[in-house]
């Protein structure tokens, strides 16, 4: 009958580290002005190199694993409200789209071989992601050359993952597909495998995304999830 694949986007098609580091700057500067004062344009790029460091006595691998303890934390030191933040951080994006398009777009990048894999794609395909919708629509259609239909781009607000799978699966037009879900945090596979409604989606971890060696060592011991590599995630597409 065909396939049906719900792709995550930043971590999966999309690398836009260097894109949301710049923007959480632009954020901070809107959000703390007082902490930006003489601080010139060569300093703020060394702050967002800086960002990609991890301090002494750290690894990137504590951090994740405590990571849901440690932002509650920094978050009422500095008295922060996670949707204001959330809100402003879009505010900045949709500015910095708005005014320099071009400049935006050159901060993301596609992995390799992903626009022509969308482009020539067989299968149905769907983009569910935390990212808001109109980010993800711009850098398909102005980076990889792609137009997916909106109705076809979960993006945030739309509801947890394993909802929008879930939606996705009772759809008639999507009875008789064989379905993919492929994703890079391994935490939201794991939260498809604990609902039974979703027993028939095939899981995939792409090993390209932002995810840990430790992760991945992980993925691969449970029988639901299979780990994807990149030049094989093009061909299964096509």
């Amino acid at each position: 009958m065909g396939d049906l694949y719900a792709l995550d986007f930043d971590g999966v098609l999309c690398d836009s580290c260097g894109e949301s580091s710049i923007s959480a700057v632009k954020a901070a500067k809107v959000r703390w002005p007082t902490l930006f004062n003489g601080v010139e344009s060569s300093l703020e790029d060394w702050i967002v190199d800086q960002m990609h460091v991890v301090s002494e006595g750290l690894t990137v691998e504590r951090i994740l694993e405590n990571w849901m303890n440690i932002k509650p934390v920094i978050m009422e030191e500095w008295d922060e409200n996670r949707d204001a933040l959330i809100d402003l951080f879009g505010k900045v994006r949709d500015e910095w789209l708005d005014n320099d398009l071009a400049t935006w777009i050159g901060a993301n990048r596609f992995y390799p071989g992903v626009p022509d894999a969308l482009k020539f794609a067989s299968s149905k395909l769907y983009i569910v992601t935390t990212k808001q919708s109109r980010f993800a629509d711009a850098l398909l259609r102005e980076l990889a050359g792609v137009t997916i239909p909106p109705e076809r781009i979960y993006g945030l607000g739309t509801g947890p993952k394993v909802k929008v799978l879930k939606q996705l699966q009772e759809m008639l037009e999507h009875q008789g597909l064989t379905l993919h879900f492929v994703e890079d945090r391994l935490a939201t596979l794991k939260n498809v495998i604990k609902e039974p409604e979703l027993n028939n989606w095939n899981l995939y971890l792409g090993d390209w995304g932002y995810n840990t060696q430790n992760e991945r060592e992980e993925a691969a011991g449970i029988s639901r999830i299979r780990v994807l590599q990149l030049s094989d995630f093009s061909k299964k597409l096509k």
